[in-house]
């Protein structure tokens, strides 16, 4: 079946958001419907199994009502899931200003991490995988970089989920750590660019660096995030959080369902939830499975899995 469907009134800036650069989002579209889509200006003709090119004519024309900003991949990945929720951006929620434009907080949750992150000097983010913690802690300590509200940033994690024992690993340091700071440094460049990251780092303002490099040092004027805390100790975790100075902020996230510690060995993740709970200046945020943004799969999955820890 071929549809064929004009965009009114015409408007360039909207079908170059719409397509995507080089026209990745209409590939994306193609590949994941098995359809084949091909378009002059405002004129697009969908040719494909019926239910899929009307499936591929909903997405562009929801695509097409969302275009006054350049679409992120993610968003046509959702589309294509059929959870139209998960874009609905709540208007007046605050906005972070960073390479992919403004990025606004997909679900309640993550509005009320947004808003503890700018309302407290410290906050714990606690949630399953795929619900926006690490990314949604770099593009706000981005934001607050180029608003200069603070003058440098520096992430952190557990260099390697058991007791950060790199030896058996080849390399130098920097090759033995650098695998276990991947998902820091994709989001540092999605967020950021990657020339603009490699200079950051140069003029000193952009640090990433295993969690036994923290040890000893007061971080002032800093936007510290400390990821995969769930497999720090408690003793690692009370380092840390002392390392704050003045002019800090400091973001902890973790998964408390994937803890990869010796057996017997406390969270120190879960300790300080317990701890700081009560103390004032931090906050905690909790995260679940409605709070997913990666493929909507993911989040039957989690839920399938803590439907198994509860029976």
């Amino acid at each position: 079946m071929i549809l064929r469907h004009t965009f009114t009134p015409h408007n360039n800036t909207r079908l170059a958001h719409l397509c995507g650069p080089s026209d990745q989002h209409l590939r994306t579209i193609e590949n994941g419907l098995q359809v084949k889509i091909a378009h002059r200006h405002e004129q697009f003709k969908i040719d494909g199994v019926k239910a899929k090119a009307h499936q591929a004519l909903d997405v562009l024309q929801a695509l097409y009502e969302m275009a006054d900003d350049p679409i992120i991949e993610d968003a046509v990945q959702l589309l294509l899931a059929g959870d139209k929720d998960m874009l609905q951006a709540d208007p007046d929620a605050p906005s972070l200003h960073t390479r992919r434009g403004s990025l606004r907080a997909r679900t309640p949750n993550q509005a009320i991490y947004l808003d503890n992150i700018a309302q407290h000097d410290i906050t714990l983010g606690i949630g399953p995988a795929g619900t926006g913690k690490t990314y949604l802690a770099v593009a706000c300590a981005v934001d607050a970089l180029e608003k200069s509200a603070v003058q440098r940033i520096v992430l952190t994690r557990p260099a390697v989920e058991a007791g950060e024992r790199l030896g058996f690993l080849p390399g130098d340091l920097t090759q033995k750590v650098d695998p276990y700071l991947r998902p820091l440094y994709d989001a540092l460049y999605d967020l950021m660019g990657y020339e603009k990251v490699q200079k950051a780092f140069e003029r000193n303002v952009l640090e990433i660096a295993p969690l036994a490099f923290m040890r000893g040092r007061t971080l002032n004027n800093a936007f510290v995030i400390l990821d995969e805390a769930q497999n720090t100790t408690p003793e690692q975790m009370k380092m840390f959080l002392t390392r704050i100075g003045f002019g800090a902020k400091a973001v902890i996230t973790g998964d408390v369902s994937q803890i990869d510690l010796p057996k017997g060995t406390a969270s120190g993740l879960i300790d300080a939830e317990r701890v700081l709970r009560r103390v004032r200046g931090i906050a905690i945020s909790h995260f679940g499975s409605q709070d997913v943004v990666r493929h909507p799969l993911v989040a039957r999955i989690i839920d399938a899995y803590d439907a198994q820890v509860r029976a």
